[in-house]
């Protein structure tokens, strides 16, 4: 038995005796009890009434890859290849990384339940909550090699805010890839886009673009995030996982077809649209060395152009980090 199998059982929010989730699953109810105790540490709250037995509160909606699937269009479908749907992985990038090393990945979507060594840019780790978030990896060979892809984590942004925007979520985007959340007390983030490369500047290579979003967090996980964040069910009271990863499969396998053909130029209007500091004062960070100015959008290769003392300056992604300046 593991945990996640007692989770499944217990999504439904109803009350469960010891005896009867052990029937379920084949074990004791000792065993089941042991299982119990480890649902706090991944973010969930167990209640346990004399008589009645044991219930999850404020329950997550488990993944089903024949509903995510059976959400998509006939179009979308013929282009996935093969979707995983792991209960714990390290890291859903790592895992199409390695499909793509062994010949596979192209058209491959990985979803986990939780993460164990999920990572942002620059290194930074990702939290996880066992179903609280949407872990997405999907996997694009490109034949036009490296240099072609300049922009893809923004046009990923921008089919994400489009998708949100649509279910009535107004995301806002913060260069490079975050996905950002106005809110009564400032500014809070929602999600964030790590887009991994392999290959060379003139053949093929792979992709896999990485994809979290928030769903629900428990105070304990809030607790331990060190900047302010924001759940989708707080924004959009039930909304459903398994709704919005097929429309995330949708939106990103027209994102990426089209991408390859086009590049990054036919999102940087959208782009600069959805940009939390269009006009702003920002502080760059690079390194040590600290500039000011103000946020001009992008270019078409995805590049931010920011005002320095009446001088447009661009900047690439790498090690630069931007914030807001108040």
């Amino acid at each position: 038995m593991s945990v996640s199998d007692l989770i499944r059982l217990m999504s439904d929010g109803a009350f469960h005796s010891g005896e009867a989730l052990g029937r379920e699953i084949g074990v004791s109810r000792t065993a089941v009890w042991k299982q119990l105790r480890k649902l706090e540490g991944l973010g969930l709250s167990v209640e346990t009434v004399r008589g009645c037995g044991y219930r999850l509160l404020d329950p997550p909606e488990p993944l089903r890859g024949a509903d995510i699937v059976a959400g998509l269009s006939r179009s979308a479908r013929q282009h996935l290849r093969h979707l995983f749907v792991e209960d714990s992985i390290g890291s859903t990038n790592t895992f199409l990384l390695d499909r793509f090393a062994q010949g596979a990945g192209h058209g491959e979507v990985c979803l986990a339940e939780w993460q164990s060594a999920g990572r942002g840019r620059r290194g930074r780790s990702f939290y996880s909550e066992w179903g609280g978030n949407i872990h997405f990896s999907i996997g694009w060979q490109f034949e036009s090699g490296v240099g072609a892809l300049e922009g893809l984590s923004l046009a990923v942004g921008v089919a994400m805010a489009d998708l949100l925007s649509e279910r009535g979520i107004h995301v806002a985007l913060k260069w490079p890839n975050d996905l950002l959340i106005s809110t009564p007390e400032g500014v809070a983030k929602l999600g964030g886009i790590l887009v991994e490369v392999r290959g060379d500047t003139s053949g093929p290579c792979q992709v896999v673009i990485g994809v979290g979003v928030n769903i629900r967090l428990s105070s304990k996980g809030r607790a331990g995030i060190e900047q302010p964040v924001a759940a989708l069910t707080e924004l959009a009271p039930g909304v459903s996982r398994n709704t919005l990863v097929s429309a995330m499969i949708e939106a990103h396998i027209q994102m990426l077809e089209r991408f390859e053909k086009t590049g990054f130029a036919t999102w940087r209007d959208r782009w600069n649209g959805y940009h939390i500091y269009q006009d702003k004062t920002v502080c760059i960070y690079q390194g040590k060395t600290v500039s000011e100015g103000i946020a001009k959008g992008v270019d078409d290769a995805g590049n931010l152009i920011v005002d320095i003392n009446g001088m447009c300056k661009r900047f690439t992604g790498g090690e630069v980090s931007l914030r807001g300046c108040s």
